[in-house]
């Protein structure tokens, strides 16, 4: 396929080249952004591959396309070596999702390669995708539609009402539907079963005989996965999920109901091979969570669109040592684990990652046996996800040499959940935390690498900090750590789960606030361009095309917070201390070109609602 025949089939609105052949040079573009390429080129000496033949972009998508004449007349290791190279380049120079492209031009053979981390060997190519797609078909692949995910989210309210009808628990069905999830990812066999004897003589029914499918399949799973705490998890899925009466009451045509209907509207919208597929199978989680849960409004299961926005504000990559301490169903340690697989080149990097970098704790039980099925439908990486309260486990923490943080802590944790030492300090008639969970920040903060990072969630009430106790453990922070930005987040960001309006906190450990004397960075980042809909949470909005508008909302965010750009009413820079307000509001210019009734009204709704539920 000729060149231009490549160019013209992708799209040439996306092609970009910096050459007057039309390659692309990575020394020049490289430049052109302050870096040297040789910085990121082999240490061996040996041929330097500088300029890839056709390259695509739009502002969320790179696709590299490297051309020879006839395969068979290369070395196989040497293109795959070269164009592996140019993947370790565009990371460093884009970090945007890459789909790499080797094409013949003598010939009809297409090799591709996309998804996490875009290791160029035998083992990764996509041997179905053997023709030049267009950039949009290119898209779908790496970042699915925002339709798919609507279907998965639609699908959770049926699924709810079918398993209230069979008599499953409502704290039970998540767990039980994850459970189902990943043994149909398994291969599952669960469709004409019959009646059969077991190795000791006796009968085993047909839905008998599908959750011992289901229990062999998650001890082939946990085995394979080198996993701590082995048995544990094992109990917890096995007695606590598959043997509870509520599951194995079901008739056989109750559970073949159940598990064909995951299988006809879940699981063909999840493909774990790439991110988006992450973000379906992590939106699953925490959009069913929500739902059967609403009745608590205290349940504060944290959106994938936000965690997405965390993980990336803090440049989680292979290098980052990751710790949710709080992590509930594992949506942080989900997504830390995919953005820094998604910088491996090898799948020794990938392991490595799994097993040796991602480390969770969660105290209750229900939810950390959910985490564990999360963290295997995700490919893993549950090894270092263990159970108990993170005050017991400093030690543990500390030895794991912690960089990064992502939380979001309880914010009304009874007496049993917080630190001992410091409900010792509380009064007889104190019933919940009073730093509204800032106190489990400072705590996990003295306890991780001196040079960590830590982004958590936590209510406006802290930023305010008009309270004592909130101002207390202010100033705790600021006199040992800098906070280097705080986002104000959309009001609903829980809905339909817990009432708090929350904001995200970005702390630099290095340093002590007054030691590093700069401004910190303040985002009014209150509309994600997610809207609500009744019995289903917040979804994304779409443009005319389908496509998701939150994407180019959070690149907007991380532009601005990563060049510290002061854009009116969107962010401004301030110096603060413990004793001022951590909120963009206080401190922002208002575009006053922007105004108009229908922002007023929504802002007059916000504040009342607001005022209603700090009422509540």
């Amino acid at each position: 396929m000729k060149r231009l025949d490549i160019i013209r089939e992708i799209g040439d609105q996306y092609h970009i080249g910096n050459l007057e052949t039309g390659e692309f040079s990575y020394p020049k573009a490289f430049t052109n952004i302050g870096k040297n390429v040789k910085d990121y080129q082999r240490g061996k000496t040996g041929t330097k591959h500088n300029y890839l033949d056709i390259r695509f972009e739009n502002d969320r998508l790179v696709i590299l396309v490297e051309t020879k004449n006839k395969f068979s007349r290369w070395n196989l290791n040497n293109i795959y070596t070269q164009l592996q190279d140019y993947v370790k380049y565009e990371k460093a120079y884009s970090n945007k999702k890459i789909v790499a492209i080797l094409a013949e031009t003598e010939g009809d053979e297409v090799w591709t390669w996309y998804g996490q981390s875009v290791i160029i060997d035998e083992a990764h190519r996509h041997k179905d995708k053997t023709k030049i797609l267009t950039f949009e078909e290119y898209e779908d692949l790496c970042f699915g539609k925002v339709n798919d995910k609507i279907k998965v989210v639609d699908s959770i309210k049926n699924l709810n009402e079918m398993l209230h009808s069979d008599g499953i628990d409502e704290k039970l069905r998540s767990q039980f539907v994850g459970t189902c999830l990943l043994a149909l990812k398994n291969n599952l066999q669960y469709k004409n079963i019959k009646e059969t004897i077991d190795e000791e003589g006796r009968k085993l029914t047909p839905q008998k005989v599908v959750i011992r499918n289901i229990q062999t399949i998650l001890s082939g799973l946990l085995a394979n996965s080198e996993t701590i705490n082995k048995a544990g998890k094992l109990a917890i899925l096995n007695n606590k999920v598959l043997e509870n009466q509520d599951v194995t009451s079901l008739t056989y045509s109750e559970l073949v109901q159940i598990l064909e209907y995951i299988d006809i509207n879940v699981v063909p919208y999840i493909n774990d091979k790439n991110t988006a597929g992450q973000d379906l199978l992590n939106l699953f989680f925490t959009t069913f969570n929500k739902y059967v849960g609403k009745s608590d409004k205290n349940q504060a299961f944290t959106p994938d669109h936000i965690c997405d926005f965390m993980s990336k504000a803090v440049g989680i990559n292979k290098n980052s040592r990751v710790l949710d301490p709080c992590c509930g169903s594992g949506s942080f340690l989900v997504r830390a684990m995919t953005d820094a697989m998604d910088d491996c080149d090898t799948e020794t990097e990938r392991n490595h990652v799994k097993k040796g970098q991602i480390y969770g704790i969660e105290y209750e039980e229900g939810a950390y046996g959910l985490a564990s099925t999360n963290m295997l439908i995700h490919g893993d990486g549950n090894s270092n996800v263990i159970q108990d309260s993170m005050f017991n486990k400093g030690q543990w923490i500390e030895e794991a040499d912690i960089n990064v943080v992502l939380m979001n802590p309880p914010y009304n944790a009874t007496k049993k959940h917080c630190d001992p030492e410091y409900t010792k300090k509380w009064s007889s008639k104190k019933k919940e935390d009073p730093s509204k969970g800032f106190h489990y920040v400072e705590w996990v903060a003295r306890h991780v690498s001196k040079n960590a990072k830590m982004a958590v969630l936590l209510p406006m009430q802290t930023a305010i900090g008009n309270s004592s106790e909130i101002k207390s453990f202010k100033k705790k922070m600021l006199d040992s750590y800098t906070l280097d930005a705080v986002f104000s987040l959309p009001v609903d960001t829980f809905y339909p789960g817990a009432s708090a309006v929350a904001c995200c906190m970005i702390f630099d450990l290095s340093q002590k606030h007054a030691r590093s004397n700069r401004d910190t960075f303040f985002g009014y980042f209150k509309e994600d361009n997610f809207i609500k809909r009744k019995g289903l949470g917040r979804v994304e909005k779409t443009d005319e095309k389908g496509n998701s508008l939150w994407k180019s909302t959070e690149q907007t965010w991380l532009d601005v917070y990563r060049n510290k750009r002061e854009v009116p009413g969107l962010s401004v820079m301030h110096k603060v201390t413990e004793e001022d307000e951590w909120l963009a509001e206080a401190y922002m210019d208002t575009d006053y070109s922007k105004l108009d009734e229908n922002l007023f009204q929504r802002t007059i709704n916000e504040y009342l609602a607001y005022l209603i539920k700090e009422t509540v």
